[in-house]
């Protein structure tokens, strides 16, 4: 969907955005939405580190997610989204950058300047 698009439908119901990722989020209209102070995360479990220096991961639940909201959306990280999708498969009020889209910003060195909206 179009950013103009997005914008449109967010404006026709009235959605608010909020940042549950450390960082502010940038989009290539110039905006920007601050982090709300919230995390949100998934929690993981490690092994010992074997002889070569690796150890297992294990993920758990998410933690710091708010119950859902009429007219909200959450901004979580890709994990977050994933994980909370096998966790609650009809929450529809989390989204992520799309870091993937194909018109995402970045640097030369491939860092992240801005993204073009959102992934549900």
């Amino acid at each position: 969907m179009k950013w103009d698009r997005w914008m449109k439908l967010r404006e026709s119901i009235r959605s608010e955005l909020v940042n549950l990722t450390p960082h502010a989020i940038n989009l290539n209209n110039g905006s920007e939405i601050p982090p709300s102070g919230m995390v949100a995360r998934v929690s993981s479990k490690h092994s010992c580190f074997d002889e070569d220096g690796v150890c297992e991961r294990t993920w758990g639940d998410v933690i710091n997610l708010p119950k859902p909201i009429a007219g909200t959306f959450y901004i979580v990280s890709s994990l977050v989204l994933s994980a909370a999708k096998v966790s609650d498969p009809e929450r529809v009020d989390l989204v992520a950058p799309a870091t993937d889209h194909p018109d995402c910003r970045r640097t030369k060195l491939g860092h992240i300047v801005s993204v073009p909206g959102f992934v549900r």
